[in-house]
């Protein structure tokens, strides 16, 4: 009889541990689950937040290209930049993903170049010194290094949210463009 009674007190511990073992694993399986729910949450928002990055950019790029747009007669814009809104189609579905919106961009200091070598380079490249005899190169029209601050607000379309994003801008301007956009 003292063999029975020893295994049947041996049978209800291993139940307890048992049951004490499948408890701990369950905790650990809904733990690892949140865990990995909330890693591919986080994963989804930076990849959301990167498309409204690009989205920026893009809208960026295409203020910072028509910024100083040559007029139908070639000549240097002097129309100053305004705010405007782009729709951006980041995955090229057919549907807008952002909006974004793009504050007037503001000149924020422009320089005038200096020549430090004897010779200068105009707008587009063209260059020239003072031993250019008869290309009439030189001395060319002042230019100004100029940089640009160009602040957007990317708003998703489909959750409403938004991201800033600011960026800032290089352009060569003429005498004239740097009178009118940046001297004020």
């Amino acid at each position: 009889m003292p063999s029975t009674f020893h295994r049947r007190r041996q049978g209800g511990a291993a139940l307890i541990v048992g049951l004490i073992m499948l408890v701990l694993i369950t905790l650990a399986v809904t733990a690892g689950f949140t865990l990995s729910n909330t890693n591919l949450k986080s994963v989804g928002n930076m990849q959301n937040r990167n498309e409204a990055v690009a989205a920026a950019n893009r809208a960026i790029e295409e203020v910072a290209a028509s910024l100083l747009l040559p007029g139908v007669d070639g000549s240097p814009s002097l129309a100053a930049p305004q705010r405007t809104v782009s729709t951006v189609d980041i995955n090229n579905d057919g549907t807008t993903d952002y909006t974004v919106e793009i504050a007037a961009p503001t000149c924020v200091r422009a320089t005038k170049t200096t020549d430090t070598g004897g010779s200068t380079t105009g707008i587009g490249g063209i260059g020239g010194n003072s031993s250019t005899a008869g290309s009439g190169l030189a001395s060319l029209p002042d230019q100004y290094n100029s940089v640009w601050d160009i602040s957007t607000t990317v708003i998703d379309d489909k959750t409403g949210t938004s991201t800033a994003v600011r960026q800032g801008v290089r352009a060569l301007l003429s005498k004239e463009q740097f009178e009118t956009l940046c001297s004020s």
